[in-house]
């Protein structure tokens, strides 16, 4: 008859324990009664349990268990990972909170804090979370799921590790496309050079317009001698003009002329003509 007990789920077992209870200490055999003191003794069950499994989870984390409120209870459980071989960790806690009937339901969690984690990450451990609930209902399972969140922890370090070795691989690709498009410049076409050679000669315009305007605008104008005689039909008697207005009020600087005879002169020079420098100087 025990053996028969032992292999009948965990509610009706539960159940199976109040009925009997029930009996001996009502001596009666009304069912509302029977009913009443049943749902009473899951009740106190569910509630040991939960204070039981509370003891011991205080004593297995220590440092990292921490109690939110009692009605209901909730409390959290800081999770690390073990240090990577460059020394990065990844860290989340956890946050539980009982329901009624658990450990026949699942209890709730959320990650209330995270350092390092990915969006991505913190998806993959709630989905662990949820596969491990539903594979350990009917007993106290927070060790567990514990327990698996550290390991998958473990496993991001792990990943981050690959991670920055992909990133950095992306980024030395990258690079060297670059440098090749630096040195292998843009393949010419017919068609980019015309675009090309358009626009050249628009900024080019452009460039000599707005030198043009500035050089009129600050009176740097040059004209060749010969815009300047087109320009300007004074200029053709200027020096004549000049003369007939200094009349005979033009003074000579005799110290720039010399007397021949202060001449050094070559009589040997095969050119030399005193008659014709005489006829000269007369």
């Amino acid at each position: 008859m025990q053996q028969t007990k032992e292999n009948e789920p965990r509610d009706h077992r539960s159940r199976t324990r109040g009925l009997s209870v029930s009996r001996v200490s009502l001596s009666c055999d009304d069912p509302c009664l029977l009913a009443i003191s049943s749902s009473d003794t899951e009740m106190t069950d569910y509630t040991e349990e939960q204070i039981n499994e509370l003891e011991a989870l205080e004593s297995i984390y220590p440092d990292s268990f921490t109690v939110l409120s009692k009605d209901p209870t909730s409390f959290t459980i800081n999770v690390t990972s073990d240090v990577g071989e460059d020394g990065e960790t990844v860290e989340a806690t956890l946050k539980f909170t009982y329901v009624e009937k658990y450990p026949d339901e699942a209890p709730l969690w959320e990650i209330h804090s995270q350092e390092n984690l990915e969006d991505c990450d913190m998806e993959e451990v709630l989905t662990l979370l949820e596969m491990q609930a539903e594979e350990n209902l009917g007993m106290v399972m927070i060790f567990t799921l514990v327990t698996a969140v550290q390991e998958k922890l473990n496993e991001i370090v792990d990943i981050m590790k690959n991670r920055r070795e992909e990133e950095k691989r992306r980024k030395e690709e990258a690079a060297e496309e670059a440098e090749k498009v630096a040195f292998q410049g843009t393949v010419v076409t017919i068609e980019n050079f015309l675009v090309w050679k358009a626009k050249f000669e628009v900024e080019m315009a452009e460039l000599r317009r707005k030198k043009q305007k500035e050089e009129e605008q600050a009176g740097k104008l040059k004209l060749t001698g010969k815009q300047l005689f087109e320009t300007d039909h004074n200029l053709d008697t200027s020096d004549i003009q000049f003369l007939e207005d200094a009349g005979n009020n033009v003074e000579v600087d005799e110290s720039l002329f010399q007397d021949i005879e202060d001449l050094d002169l070559d009589e040997n020079d095969p050119d030399f003509d005193l008659l014709e420098m005489g006829s000269d100087e007369d």
